[in-house]
C-alpha cells in the first residue's frame, strides 16, 4: 500500500511544502546563476525514470559553456563557476528536482537517475532499478557513494527496490539530512565525479 499509494501523497507533499519554504533561496539561486551562466540558470537533460521512461530531469547550472580555440568544452573543472561551486558543495543544485517530484516524474527517495547511454548496458537484475521511480536521494547514495564501485551502486539500488518500505525512506531520509549537515560525501549525483559505467566496473 505505501509504494502504490502513500509515497506518492508524500512525495507530493512534502516537495510542495519544501519549494513554498524555501521559494526565496530558490528564487536567488536562480537569480545568482543566470548571471554566472549568461542567462540559464538550469540544466535540462533527458534521464530513464520509472519503467525507463524518458523525462527532463531538472538541476540547477553549476558550469558555464566556455570553449577553447576549437568550440570544444572546456575541462568540468574549469568551467565550474563560483556560486555553481557552493551550490554543489551543498548538494543544491538538486533542489529543482523536487519540481520532477511534483510532476510524478520522480521520488524524494529511489535509485539516482543517470544518464539514457547506461540502458543498453545493464545486466537483468540492474535493469530493475527503473522498477520504481528515481530520487533524488537513495540506498547508494547514504552507503558511500563515490567510495564504492558501480557494481556495489547497483546492488544497492536493486536492494532498496526489493526492500522498500516507509521505515527504509525514513531512514534514508535522516541520513540524507546527516550528510549534507556533515557536508560529508553530499552532492547527489554519481555522473559528477564517478568514472563512466562500462557495464563492468
Amino acid at each position: 500500500m505505501y509504494s502504490f499509494f502513500f509515497k506518492r501523497v508524500l512525495d507530493f507533499s512534502i516537495s510542495f511544502v519544501l519549494l513554498i519554504l524555501i521559494s526565496p533561496i530558490f528564487l536567488g539561486l536562480i537569480l545568482f546563476l543566470t548571471i554566472a551562466n549568461n542567462g540559464k540558470p538550469f540544466f535540462v537533460q533527458k534521464r530513464p525514470g520509472k519503467k525507463e521512461k524518458i523525462f527532463s530531469i531538472l538541476k540547477f547550472k553549476t558550469m558555464n559553456d566556455d570553449t577553447d580555440a576549437n568550440g570544444e568544452l572546456l575541462p568540468a573543472e574549469d568551467r565550474i563557476t563560483t556560486v555553481g561551486q557552493i551550490v554543489r558543495k551543498t548538494s543544491m543544485d538538486e533542489i529543482p528536482q523536487l519540481i520532477n517530484v511534483i510532476k510524478g516524474e520522480m521520488s524524494l527517495i529511489g535509485p539516482r537517475p543517470l544518464i539514457i547511454g547506461y540502458l543498453p548496458i545493464y545486466n537483468e537484475v540492474q535493469k530493475t532499478r527503473h522498477d520504481v521511480k528515481p530520487g533524488i536521494t537513495g540506498w547508494a547514495q547514504v552507503n558511500g557513494r563515490n567510495s564504492i564501485s558501480w557494481t556495489k551502486k547497483f546492488e544497492y539500488d536493486v536492494w532498496y527496490v526489493n526492500n522498500l518500505s516507509f521505515l527504509l525512506d525514513l531512514k534514508i531520509m535522516g541520513l540524507t539530512v546527516k550528510k549534507v549537515l556533515q557536508k560529508k560525501d553530499v552532492n547527489l549525483s554519481e555522473e559528477v565525479t564517478s568514472e563512466y559505467f562500462n557495464g563492468k566496473n
